[in-house]
Parts: structure tokens; C-alpha cells; sequence
């Protein structure tokens, strides 16, 4: 029987022994996980990376974080998405907007501009006004209201046609349509509520004053110099319509003067149906802003119209208290316009 020499190594054993030892001295490798062992490795992510661990492990680790940017960069809105958005907000801005402007200038307010002194000193050439569509309606007219009405027929001269291209009138239309652009239609004039139906309207008594139904008024509201009329008359205001007379009276082709050849009221009156409202605010220019209220102080006193009162209407005298009717001035009317320059073309308005 051979001794073994304890000191003495088997090259093999050696061999291996120098292998254990070369892998206890490497790091060292923790188990795998029961689950999803095969994907997820533990250690450090250097021991991961090497050996054939990216392959397994690492690879996919830093393919999944590359995947998860991605799906960042993806999930952000893009330039295009933000502009669209932001078009669809204005787009519903912008028509609420046009909805409400229809509504408004169609049942509520309207702007107005003055182009002639037919209305001095209350209205001046160039003022803009707010016109209540509330009156007449909900609210009632009134003796004393300022009145924008619609032309009764001839009273406003033909406009003068304006060159404008195809495209810039169809714009222009379609604005004016929601309100957005004053109407220059120029069929539009703005006078005083002298008269309401059934009223027996005379110039003038003996201290130079209208009456009416048989009551003398002072008007404070006159331009001052004028007379309450240079013509005289004597009507009574038709059923449906009211009289109505500039403040500046010398210059103002009002319903005196389109009463025609009988003169009384039937003609010169202004149909209820063509009032547009009443005048309620002067907005500009801001030196002359004032809000415009009823004179209810001169039409205090006037009584009911006699017929509404159950008694025979008054008897017109068609030639007036004073003899035949005369006119004062030129001849013609010049609109109220919407916003539009519309000028005087001859004589008064």
C-alpha cells in the first residue's frame, strides 16, 4: 500500500480547487428569482451586463426603458394638436360672439349715427346713439320720446349707389347681417313723439305754443331761436301712427311737411309699425355723452285723446288755425344712418 504525502497535489484536483477559488473571488452571483427569474437577475447591474447577462436580463432592462421614452415622446401633444386646439377655441369664441351680436342688434340695441341737424341741439351732426328695440312693446311710447323710424316713403332721398367689389360687398352684408358693421342702408330718420294716436295736435295758440287735445306745452328741448312752428296745422293723429317733429324745427322736413294736400295727419303721420325704438343713450363723442330721457314735465298736463275718453273725436280744420298751411326752408329729408356717413343731400330732414 502506497503512503499519500500530505503534501503532495493531484494536478487535477489542483486544477479545480484553483478554479472554485477563481470563483469564489468573483462576485458573487445571487440565486434567480422563482419568478420571472429568467428575465430579472440580481446583483449588480456591472455582473448583468457582462457574461452573457445583457444578453438575457440587461438587454430587454434597457430595451423596455428605451421603449417607455419612447412612449413619453409619443403620449406629448404635437405642434399641430396645439394649433388645432387653439383654432376650435377661437372658432367657438368667435361665434358665440356673433350669436350674441345678432341677438342684440335683432330684439335689444342699436347703434345709430346722426348726419344732419334736423335734431339740434339735443342731436348734433356726427353723434352716435343706442336705440331701446324695447319701445314701443314691453315698454310704451311716450309723448316726448325720441323715435328712429323707417321711411315712411320719399321722406329720405335715393342713396347714391358706392362702387364696392363682389367680395367686399358680401362680406360687408354678412357683417351688417349679425350687427357686427352699422347698416348704411340710409332708409332711416330720427324725430320727437309729439303726437300719439287720437291725439288732436294744433299750431299754434295765441302765445305761439303747440297744444295738444286743448292743452298749451312748452318745449325746453327747442333748438334755441326757433318758433314751435313756422307752419301752422290742425290734425288729428290717425289710429296705428304718431306725429312727430325735429327739435330743430326750422330745419326739419318732418310731418309737417309730408302731410300732403289735405292736411289732416292722414299722410304726414308715421305708421307704429315702422318705429325701430327710441333713442335712450348718446354714446359719442364722450364731450357730448348724455343719457336721453322723456321731457314727461312738457306732457304732463295733456290729457287723454277725447275719443278714447268715450267722446266724439275733434273736428280738423285742414287749413289750420292760421289760414293756409306754409313751409319754412328747403324741400327733402336726409336720413338717421346706421353707422354710414349719410349726408344731408337738400334741404332740411
Amino acid at each position: 500500500m502506497t503512503d499519500i504525502d500530505p503534501g503532495a497535489v493531484d494536478p487535477s484536483s489542483a486544477a479545480l480547487d484553483s478554479g472554485l477559488g477563481a470563483l469564489d473571488s468573483g462576485p458573487t452571483a445571487a440565486p434567480l428569482e422563482r419568478s420571472g427569474g429568467a428575465h430579472r437577475v440580481g446583483g449588480s447591474s456591472q455582473g448583468g451586463a457582462g457574461q452573457g447577462g445583457a444578453g438575457q436580463g440587461g438587454g430587454p432592462s434597457r430595451s423596455g426603458g428605451s421603449s417607455r421614452a419612447g412612449g413619453g415622446n409619443e403620449g406629448s401633444p404635437s405642434g399641430l394638436a396645439v394649433l388645432g386646439a387653439a383654432v376650435k377655441e377661437i372658432a367657438i369664441v368667435v361665434g358665440l360672439a356673433l350669436v350674441l351680436s345678432f341677438i342684440v342688434k335683432t330684439w335689444l340695441l342699436q347703434a345709430f349715427y346722426i348726419p344732419s341737424g334736423s335734431m339740434e341741439d339735443t342731436l348734433r351732426v356726427d353723434d352716435r346713439v343706442i336705440v331701446s328695440k324695447l319701445t314701443p312693446g314691453p315698454i310704451a311710447l311716450r309723448r316726448g320720446d325720441i323715435v328712429v323710424f323707417a321711411d315712411p316713403g320719399d321722406w329720405v332721398p335715393a342713396p347714391v349707389a358706392k362702387p364696392q367689389s363682389t367680395v367686399s360687398r358680401l362680406v360687408s352684408d354678412a357683417l351688417t347681417f349679425v350687427g357686427l358693421l352699422p347698416d348704411t342702408a340710409e332708409n332711416h330718420l330720427i324725430k320727437r313723439v309729439i303726437g300719439l294716436p287720437g291725439d288732436h295736435v294744433v299750431c299754434c295758440d295765441v302765445g305761439g305754443r303747440i297744444t295738444i287735445n286743448g292743452v298749451p306745452v312748452k318745449e325746453p328741448y327747442l333748438k334755441a331761436g326757433n318758433s314751435a312752428s313756422e307752419q301752422n296745422f290742425d290734425i288729428t293723429v290717425p289710429a296705428g301712427r304718431i306725429w312727430v317733429m325735429g327739435d330743430h324745427r326750422s330745419d326739419s322736413s318732418d310731418s309737417r311737411f309730408h302731410d300732403g294736400p289735405k292736411q289732416n295727419g292722414s299722410t304726414g303721420s308715421v305708421p307704429e309699425s315702422l318705429i325701430v325704438g327710441r333713442a335712450v343713450a348718446l354714446v359719442w363723442p364722450l364731450d357730448h355723452l348724455a343719457w336721453l330721457s322723456n321731457p314727461s314735465d312738457t306732457f304732463a298736463k295733456v290729457p287723454a285723446p277725447a275719443h278714447a275718453l268715450g267722446q266724439s273725436p275733434p273736428t280738423t280744420n285742414p287749413t289750420g288755425t292760421g289760414g293756409s298751411p306754409q313751409l319754412g326752408g328747403g324741400t327733402g329729408s336726409a336720413p338717421v344712418s346706421l353707422g354710414a356717413a349719410a349726408r344731408t343731400r337738400s334741404g332740411r330732414d
